[in-house]
């Protein structure tokens, strides 16, 4: 009976054992079915790119091509996408640079400066960010108008330059920076300016990359704004409203290995930003939930 009671006791441990390793499997098998779920739908677009017109009509959710070509992106070439390319970065790293500047300049005076209606400015600005965007399209475009920023670079960068979402991501961040670094400084005989730049935005290099991702994203894929500053002159479309017009310009029938191709172009920058700053992003996003 002795020698019994051990196999009895370990039993209900090696059950134990068993179901917390199916649950392991489980999990990780519905894990990578969700990944594969989001995943496939940009491989089909990489794999269709790369694919003949012929085997597209055939068989268009295949994911691996019968044959490989690249006719799509030679057929790209009849577009000017060269020039898209560079006005949607000119115009992105533009607004980047402009929303990092006053947006950081504007949430610090809001968090650290106080001023008589300071609050109320603030929530003015948390108000404008519940108005949807394509309610103030009419508007911008007579405004535009009016100042003859209608065809050009400025009416593409300047609406843009400062947004409301930054103002409230900066303000987030240093309101949870202690004030006593900025007090250590005063003491050392810095200004406000100095503080602002020497201590305070050094320290929010989280946040501001997060701003910066945020920012260049939106510039890069807008598509509406373009579409109500560029009328005439095509030189100066961006890479989202020039693809808009693929369709159109590679004739009657859709030719959709270069449509996906055009797709892809536009994707691949905005992942591979990601893709390398996604721990700044995330570190940004967790804080800016912080105060101090």
């Amino acid at each position: 009976m002795a020698s019994i009671s051990p196999t009895i006791a370990e039993t209900p441990a090696q059950e134990v054992d068993w179901t917390a390793r199916l649950r392991l499997i489980l999990s990780y098998a519905i894990l990578f079915l969700l990944a594969f779920t989001f995943l496939y739908p940009f491989l089909l677009t990489v794999t269709t790119s790369l694919k003949t017109l012929p085997e597209i009509n055939e068989n268009p959710v295949a994911l691996i091509p019968e044959t490989w070509t690249l006719e799509g992106y030679l057929a790209m070439q009849n577009l000017n996408v060269g020039r898209w390319m560079f006005n949607s970065a000119f115009v992105a790293l533009a607004i980047t640079v402009g929303n990092v500047l006053f947006a950081s300049m504007a949430g610090y005076a809001l968090a650290r400066i106080p001023f008589p209606g300071g609050n109320l400015l603030f929530l003015t600005i948390l108000g404008t960010m519940m108005i949807p965007g394509i309610v103030l399209l009419i508007p911008m475009f007579i405004i535009l108008k009016q100042v003859n920023f209608i065809d050009t670079y400025m009416g593409l960068i300047f609406p843009k330059v400062t947004t409301a979402f930054g103002v409230f991501l900066m303000k987030q961040f240093f309101e949870s920076i202690p004030k006593d670094l900025e007090e250590a400084a005063r003491i050392d005989g810095a200004n406000r300016l100095q503080m602002f730049f020497r201590v305070i935005l050094p320290i929010a290099r989280p946040a501001l990359i997060a701003l910066i991702i945020f920012t260049f994203q939106g510039a890069w894929n807008d598509f509406m704004f373009p579409l109500i500053v560029i009328s005439v002159r095509q030189e100066l479309y961006t890479l989202p409203l020039g693809l808009a017009v693929l369709r159109g310009g590679l004739g009657e029938s859709l030719q959709w290995n270069a449509i996906l191709a055009g797709s892809l172009v536009t994707t691949l920058p905005m992942a591979v930003i990601f893709i390398f700053f996604q721990r700044y992003f995330l570190e940004g996003i967790s804080y800016t939930g912080l105060k101090g």
